[in-house]
């Protein structure tokens, strides 16, 4: 074991953390007095430099020049359907990025932390452990599942770590599903349809950072499913949403079949990504409450935003 202590003056590099994990893993960090270097290929924050996954000449330079401790992979392309039209950038983003910084962290011989995905799975079970064998269905869950395998076979010190339904980062920069129908409800949508035959495991970015943390410290390398604890259909989610933002009475949460959807969502989803933090919970290392709880603490963000309208 290798544990890296997550504190003051740790340096980790995190890549693509433009996204909204990476709002919550540069939080986590630098509250607990990290010394952090943030890339991603849109510098949308003051925080953030440039950093390109895909071109390991110059990302070996940019993660070799700050000499870190831990190496965090944040970059993904994550549209199913955008990863269908884009399948070469998918492949080098999720297969060859994960490749790339891989190398580079056996070459500094320092863990390296790859976040994975609950679409692996072809979802012909209900609920998936860490040590059920996937079956990718879509480009996205393929090119990710190459960078999970590489990672788990060919980094030596390495933590893969697969999420699923991913909420948080808020109006600006949650790219998910909350955000999907809270943008609907702000353009006047009185009535939501939501499929319902859809099964997963939300997964907010607050408690996945804690999450990472805690494993990091650990020093326990492997792969783990870190997802909220509970699970349920979309419909489920929206429809919990609407509620915690005070607006059952005005906005009709409709459920429908994946077909009312089948042009618009055109790359293939399992049934079911419902996982179970089975590793987590044998090793004591689980930091996720129950989606539940946490969607009411998220809706709150959206709750302030909406009355401000």
């Amino acid at each position: 074991m290798n544990p890296v202590k997550i504190d003051s003056g740790v340096r980790v590099y995190v890549a693509g953390c433009g996204g909204m994990l990476g709002d919550a893993i540069y939080a986590r960090l630098k509250t607990a007095g990290a010394d952090v270097k943030a890339t991603d290929i849109n510098c949308i924050e003051s925080w953030l430099e440039y950093g390109d996954v895909r071109d390991l000449v110059s990302i070996r330079k940019s993660i070799v020049d700050f000499a870190p401790e831990l190496i965090i992979n944040l970059a993904a392309l994550t549209d199913l359907e955008h990863c269908e039209y884009e399948q070469e950038n998918a492949w080098l983003t999720n297969a060859l990025g994960a490749e790339n910084l891989g190398l580079i962290a056996n070459e500094l011989d320092v863990p390296y932390v790859y976040i994975s995905t609950a679409g692996v799975f072809d979802g012909a079970r209900d609920l998936y452990n860490d040590f059920h064998t996937p079956n990718p269905l879509s480009v996205y869950a393929q090119s990710k599942y190459y960078g999970e395998q590489y990672v788990f076979n060919s980094v030596r010190q390495h933590y893969v770590l697969r999420a699923g339904w991913m909420m948080g980062g808020g109006p600006a920069k949650d790219k998910k599903f909350i955000n999907k129908i809270y943008k609907q409800i702000c353009a006047g949508v009185t009535e939501l349809c939501v499929v319902d035959d859809k099964l997963g495991t939300p997964t907010y970015t607050v408690d996945f950072a804690d999450g990472l943390c805690a494993v990091v410290e650990s020093g326990q390398f492997g792969l783990y499913n870190m997802v909220s604890n509970g699970s349920a259909s979309r419909f489920v989610v929206a429809h919990e949403f609407v509620r915690l933002l005070g607006l059952a009475n005005t906005v009709k949460v409709t459920s429908v079949s994946s077909s009312y959807f089948k042009e618009q969502y055109f790359a293939q989803r399992p049934v079911s990504e419902k996982l179970l933090n089975l590793k987590l919970n044998q090793r004591g290392l689980n930091r996720m409450r129950d989606w539940r709880i946490c969607l009411e603490e998220y809706a709150e963000v959206f709750k302030t935003d909406y009355a401000s309208r």
